[in-house]
């Protein structure tokens, strides 16, 4: 998911309850749910070595205690400096603090920690939680990536509270503890409600995949892709033997395809151009990560500039965009089959870095 939901969702779990037990529970907990995606860093080092770390060790459960330690030695440290800054006063409140629990801050954080996993498994990027063991890609696929149900209800959640505090202190009623338990418990409880009711329409459209005959072959493997806010557009891909083919689903219906959008695929015979881009970093990285990959080659002109093989993944290739994939990669290698240049899409035709 994008990062403010992840921040949001580690603010209620603190506003829930935890705030409760220890002193700075709620920074922790709203640190903590998006620490993994500090490998955003990796990009510095080039879009490809970013792209390969890219929900990485930072999203595995190996990683979760050591991204709790770091997310509590920031703490740690953010606490020291506002202290230094204050000589020493402490932090203001109304309301007595608890202490300040380390050891409970640390389950908190690795909490939080699987939160985030959770979260980002729920859309159809995926994650891989068990490597470096198991290097498997999962993804539920429920949820697009920007899920505005999500965002509305982690929002109210938390600012609901402050308004209902202003109304109480104009009529001067007076408040024994801090507000916004019940109105975080009800945000965490929608988001668990928006998972049950997009996992059901999700099994309908799978279910509705099921029934339908691709051209007199046999579906080896599938998967539905959500859209946003949306509950029953689903975007789906069909693998065969011969050809890949992405189709709008229906989960209200239900029905696959229902105005003939289809767009059929057909696997290209492998060569010595596709073996040689498959090879380079690039095309190592992204077949690594890509779940439904198509490849295709072309020649550029003149001949002797080489050739371009470009690199898709038809999870990503919804119908209504008419592409291959915003998530595509590029490789051009010459008429030696050595890598020129590589980087990813930034439109049908054209390569980036």
């Amino acid at each position: 998911m994008e990062p403010v939901t992840h921040f949001l969702t580690g603010a209620c779990l603190g506003r829930a309850g935890l705030n409760r037990k220890t002193a700075l529970a709620t920074i922790t907990l709203t640190l903590a749910a998006e620490s993994p995606d500090i490998d955003i860093l990796w990009y510095f080092k080039g879009s490809t070595v970013g792209f390969a770390h890219h929900r990485g060790f930072t999203h595995t459960f190996l990683g979760i205690p050591v991204m709790a330690a770091f997310t509590i030695g920031v703490v740690w440290l953010v606490r020291w400096l506002f202290l230094k800054i204050r000589k020493g006063r402490g932090l203001q409140s109304r309301f007595p603090r608890p202490p300040i629990r380390w050891w409970l801050l640390y389950v908190y954080a690795c909490i939080a920690l699987l939160s985030h996993l959770l979260l980002d498994f729920t859309n159809n990027y995926g994650l891989r939680p068990f490597a470096p063991f198991n290097p498997t890609w999962y993804a539920w696929s429920i949820v697009f990536i920007v899920e505005p149900v999500l965002l509305a209800a982690l929002t109210i959640g938390l600012i609901m509270p402050p308004l209902f505090g202003l109304i109480s202190s104009e009529v001067g009623a007076r408040q024994k503890a801090p507000r916004g338990r019940g109105w975080a418990i009800f945000a965490l409880l929608m988001m668990v409600a928006t998972w049950g009711v997009r996992d059901y329409e999700h099994r309908r459209a799978l279910a509705a995949m099921d029934a339908v005959d691709y051209h007199g072959e046999q579906a080896i493997r599938k998967m539905a892709s959500p859209y946003m806010i949306t509950l029953f557009r689903w975007s789906g891909v069909v693998e065969t033997r011969d050809y890949l083919e992405t189709v709008p689903v229906d989960s209200l219906t239900p029905e696959v395809d229902p105005q003939n959008k289809s767009v059929l695929y057909y696997k290209p015979p492998e060569s010595e151009v596709t073996l040689a881009a498959k090879k380079t970093l690039l095309g190592r990285v992204y077949l690594d990560w890509a779940m439904y990959p198509y490849v295709e080659t072309e020649k550029l002109q003149p001949p002797e500039q080489g050739t371009v093989v470009r690199f898709s993944d038809l999870r990503f290739a919804y119908v209504e965009r008419n592409s291959k994939s915003p998530l595509g990669a590029c490789v051009i290698l010459d008429s030696q089959l050595h890598e020129l240049s590589g980087g990813f899409r930034i439109s049908n035709d054209q390569c980036g870095d």
